[in-house]
């Protein structure tokens, strides 16, 4: 009988725990749906307004996966006042210092190129191409790491890779003006130039910190670069090793 006391005991809280965590329901904001029928989310100009609903909706999934269900149906219910509502582009202030101000807090303390790695280190592993890697890495491991200088100096993180170009050149598009920064400051670097830590926590290009700041910005936000092979061409020998 006590046996049997405890095992239903046990479903019940297994049940309950099970419920509390289903508690915020992610899907009810209906933001693939929206996105993919509704005409303001659709287009080359509402780019941006599409990502920066799916970062809130991934926002709300980290707040789901560390149990804060209130916090998370308070963000998945501001996403479905967002998908139902007018234009994103006609919402918030206007006030040039006061965003300004919003950016800066976004901003890592260190700047750009001030933090020095650990490669100089006695026992530190050797760099590895990223194509002898094995297992290979996935997109989700590439986008957001920081990318370093060869000696050793950060010069921004990747906000986005490219992948099956006809050729078969495949790219990382580094924000180098800083993390978190607007992506009209990046540069475009071929996958194959980098190297990547033991470890897989930060890529490393084929040229110094001062090198780096000589690298055009990448030429265009709508990726119109990828059918120019004479800019892809020009911009590649850059990150030739030499």
């Amino acid at each position: 009988m006590k046996l049997a006391k405890g095992i239903l005991f046990l479903t019940f809280m297994s049940l309950t725990a099970t419920q509390a965590r289903a508690e915020c329901q992610i899907a009810d904001a209906k933001l693939e749906e929206a996105i993919r029928n509704r005409p303001k989310f659709q287009g080359p100009a509402n780019r941006q307004s599409v990502r920066d609903l799916r970062s809130l909706r991934d926002a709300a999934l980290t707040l789901w996966s560390y149990g804060r269900q209130d916090d998370c149906e308070r963000l998945v219910a501001t996403i479905r006042e967002l998908v139902s509502g007018p234009s994103m582009e006609t919402l918030g202030g206007n006030d040039e210092e006061d965003a300004e101000a919003q950016m800066d807090a976004t901003k890592p303390q260190a700047s750009r190129g001030a933090v020095k790695g650990e490669r100089d280190r006695k026992g530190a592993k050797p760099l590895v191409n990223i194509e002898d890697l094995a297992p290979g890495m996935r997109a989700d491991e590439i986008i957001g790491a920081e990318v370093r200088s060869s000696d050793d100096k950060i010069i921004g993180e990747v906000r986005n890779v490219v992948f099956g170009t006809k050729d078969r050149r495949d790219y990382a598009i580094v924000a180098a003006g800083g993390f978190f920064t607007p992506g009209k400051d990046s540069i475009v670097v071929p996958i194959r130039a980098l190297k990547v830590s033991q470890e897989r926590v930060s890529f490393f290009l084929p040229m110094s910190q001062a090198k780096v700041k000589t690298i055009p910005f990448m030429p265009d936000q709508d990726y119109r670069w990828l059918s120019d092979e004479d800019w892809r061409d020009r911009n590649d020998k850059l990150f030739a090793s030499p």
